[in-house]
């Protein structure tokens, strides 16, 4: 069997194989099943080893020449005196040979550009807040005007908690709409916390739509909302809602005592008045909002995601520098993604706060269930995924089945380990063993250890996240990375494989968010091969933050005529 050696430098390298030819052991953890002769091939450990169906490759290194019927040509060592472009032909050429589908050609001739973003661009859209005592529909009427499920709903009060904004457009009117939880005077707790969001709402809107259930009437704390609403001086639009049928529509009258006149009736759940509302509306809205701050189109988004109470709305709220999203010591206290654009150490992002992921999702129900998707549906808009570790407490199954789903969407990563202030050097030490123990799946990903609490590091994002979005944005040219097959095929080969030897024809980097590459085989290249060359494209193009994929595309040799 072949015994392994220690890599040289570039420049030994050259100089041993100037003088005798030598093959290296794969680096990478597969069983051993090759032999190597004197002469430096390759054969296998199998005596009835037919040479026929030896590793029928053709150099790597341009120029190429064709192996003739039955002569075998091995690679004689990486010459580094190739160009790209020379070594990009000679790879090109290995598939003449081959059976290929539409898309294969279509891949192998396109080189593909960088998907680069837009430039920032600010803009201040009016704003539309929508407001009303619990259980009243607003949250379903938010549904209605968007036309599709975004808010959580539930037939239970205080379903929404946060100040949730939303991009809506009617008749070509483009505005943020603005879903609160229910408001209730005399509040505590977290129903105070809630309360007082809703009253920032209206704060900063422009036009507000008060939501009164027709069915239930006015009640106090309807008339109370009203006194509220009258000291903002800004148009407010009485909304009856569950108005399902003509029939109801007397019920809507007993309305008028408010003194916020004529009432809407629309129904959120039927769809019906809707319309007519919304035309009215707009004819209210100004061109630009007079309270709203411009926004920049183009920060790059940030999903915060972990454990129920782990820290997440904290951390939104430090970074906003204001009680942005409602925080408690209830675990699950965030239901809908909350959307804020922050500035820290000088540069603008988009966090998107969302609800914690509980152990088991498919055995919640209601509310908790439909946060739960909300948070799946937030992290696939995102760009990148900060995902918040409690030190204080072990790393669980659950963590990691978090990390899993930020791998399995291909957003970039960077591992935030939160009430880092909270720690001793006891927990320190159980701490650094579990890291290397249950996250060296995802020892690329940047750690920074912060407290969402006191603001304590959390600059230290900011070199974190754009390195992981620089490696997720990362698009290798073609040319460059067949240059870097080549070396790693002639480096370390794939092993034997009942006397054949898979080898890669050609590759190419199909798209990046993430870094996507496509091998052309003749065989099946083994999983620990694949990560053997994810390894190696790690070492030498960095890739920190980002996930990379690497697919296969099998083609089999067309039949000699």
């Amino acid at each position: 069997m072949m015994s392994e050696q220690n890599p040289a430098t570039g420049a030994e390298r050259g100089d041993a194989r100037a003088e005798a030819p030598e093959v290296e052991a794969p680096e990478y953890d597969g069983p051993e099943v090759m032999q190597v002769t004197p002469d430096g091939s390759q054969v296998a450990a199998d005596p009835e080893y037919d040479e026929a169906d030896t590793y029928e490759a053709t150099v790597h290194d341009a120029p190429v020449r064709a192996a003739d019927e039955g002569e075998i040509v091995f690679g004689e060592g990486f010459d580094a005196s190739v160009t790209d472009e020379e070594r990009l032909r000679a790879m090109r050429s290995n598939l003449e040979g081959f059976d290929l589908e539409d898309d294969d050609v279509a891949i192998i001739s396109d080189d593909g550009e960088f998907l680069g973003f837009r430039e920032p661009v600010a803009e201040s859209l009016p704003v539309v807040a929508i407001v009303g005592r619990p259980n009243v529909g607003k949250s379903a009427l938010v549904n209605r005007i968007l036309g599709r499920r975004e808010a959580v709903v539930e037939d239970v009060p205080g379903v929404t908690r946060d100040r949730v904004t939303y991009q809506a457009e009617w008749v070509g009117t483009r505005f943020s709409l603005v879903d609160t939880g229910g408001w209730e005077p005399d509040a505590k707790g977290i129903d105070a916390s809630v309360a007082l969001q809703a009253e920032v709402a209206i704060e900063l809107c422009d036009v507000v739509m008060f939501v009164v259930d027709s069915r239930v009437g006015p009640t106090a704390t309807d008339e109370r909302v009203v006194q509220l609403l009258r000291r903002t001086h800004k148009p407010v639009f009485l909304v009856a809602n569950k108005v399902d049928d003509a029939v109801l529509e007397a019920e809507a009258a007993q309305l008028w005592s408010l003194g916020l006149g004529e009432p809407r009736a629309v129904s959120a759940l039927h769809g019906r008045g809707v319309a007519d509302l919304l035309d009215a509306v707009v004819e209210a809205l100004p061109e630009e909002s007079a309270v709203a701050q411009p926004k920049m189109l183009g920060p790059r988004r940030v999903a915060l995601l972990g454990r129920p109470n782990v820290g997440k709305s904290s951390l939104l709220n430090k970074a906003a520098g204001e009680e942005r999203a409602v925080v408690s010591d209830v675990a699950g206290t965030t239901r809908d993604p909350v959307d804020e654009q922050v500035e820290i150490a000088g540069r603008v992002w988009t966090f998107v706060d969302t609800a914690g992921i509980r152990r088991r999702v498919h055995l919640q129900k209601g509310a908790d269930f439909y946060a739960s998707l909300r948070t799946a549906a937030a992290l696939e808009k995102a760009e990148v995924a900060v995902v918040l570790i409690d030190v204080t407490q072990e790393i669980s199954d659950q963590d990691l089945r978090i990390i899993d789903l930020v791998l399995e969407s291909g957003r970039a990563l960077v591992l935030a380990f939160n009430k880092w202030d909270m720690l001793d050097d006891d927990r320190r030490r159980y701490l650094e063993r579990e890291i290397e123990q249950d996250l060296a799946h995802v020892d690329w990903a940047p750690r920074v250890n912060i407290s969402a609490r006191t603001g304590r590091h959390l600059e230290k994002l900011v070199p974190a996240l754009e390195t992981a979005l620089e490696s997720w944005d990362t698009r290798i040219p073609t040319g460059k990375f067949n240059a870097f097959v080549a070396e790693l095929v002639q480096e370390h080969p794939h092993p034997l494989r009942s006397g054949k030897q898979p080898r890669i024809l050609f590759g190419t980097q199909v798209q990046n968010r993430p870094p996507t590459f496509v091998l052309f085989t003749s065989g099946f290249l083994d999983p620990q091969y694949r990560r053997f060359i994810q390894r190696r494209l790690r070492e030498r193009y960095g890739f920190e933050g980002s996930p990379i994929v690497i697919n296969m595309r099998i083609r089999e040799r067309r039949p000699r005529p």
